[in-house]
């Protein structure tokens, strides 16, 4: 299968890579939806992750929402995985053409890809809901800056809040419309560590229509059966693998 993957790589010139939450396990980065993740949240908060982290719950519990958000969303000491790596080299030989991630740990940039589509936004960057002033993450994780765990702006004292996009809120028009037109463009999608089950993101590989469609995820999706290939293991090894041959 290595070898298959190898082969359209090989034949292939304007890939797009479509990832999920798998991407950064391997960075030990855990999945929230995971059985352990809703079980952490369930017994220390009473509540669903999906629930601690939506909009409503973000603006009538702030001080509860940053205690979960910090705990759990937040991996400052997170390196780039074989993945993350194999990825920004396949852009270096100008076959990779864009990144489209539903992480929002900025993994992918630190690796060293350049055009990285972030449909659920990045922990790094935040704002002041006032001013709009903006802040590194650095800034929101120290505690002198903080109100309990509520971030403070340094110019106006207003609430920061992560530019992520919350349960409740919706994608960037940017984001969504370079990602999609990405999709739309290639030859190859590669779709890796996720089960395709959040939507809407989950929809935009239905812009594709190119050559070859691969699946690289540890669990079988709804969408195996459309596609070229399908590898069930860890997204790292393979990526290393197939494009280490090339």
């Amino acid at each position: 299968m290595y070898e298959e993957l190898t082969t359209i790589l090989k034949e292939s010139n304007n890939i797009v890579f479509f990832g999920g939450a798998g991407v950064s396990t391997e960075s030990s980065i855990p999945d929230f939806r995971s059985e352990q993740g809703l079980y952490h949240a369930q017994q220390a908060y009473g509540m669903s992750p999906e629930q601690m982290i939506s909009h409503s719950f973000f603006l009538q519990n702030t001080e509860t929402f940053f205690d979960y958000y910090k705990s759990n969303m937040i991996y400052v000491d997170a390196e780039p995985n074989p993945a993350h790596l194999a990825l920004a080299k396949l852009e270096d030989m100008g076959k990779l053409k864009a990144v489209v991630t539903q992480n929002i740990d900025g993994l992918h940039q630190k690796a060293g890809s350049r055009t990285v589509h972030e449909l659920h936004g990045s922990v790094l960057r935040n704002y002041c809901m006032d001013c709009g002033a903006s802040y590194d993450l650095e800034y929101v994780m120290d505690p002198t800056r903080c109100d309990g765990h509520i971030p403070r702006c340094g110019k106006c004292g207003g609430i920061i809040k992560p530019d992520v996009v919350l349960y409740e809120e919706a994608l960037d028009d940017a984001q969504i419309r370079g990602a999609v037109d990405a999709i739309a463009d290639a030859d190859t999608l590669i779709i890796g560590g996720t089960s395709l089950v959040v939507y809407p993101a989950a929809g935009f590989i239905n812009y594709f229509h190119g050559k070859h469609l691969v699946l690289i995820n540890k669990s079988s999706t709804s969408y195996d059966g459309r596609a070229d290939l399908v590898i069930h293991e860890a997204i790292g090894r393979v990526l290393k693998e197939a494009v280490g041959n090339l």
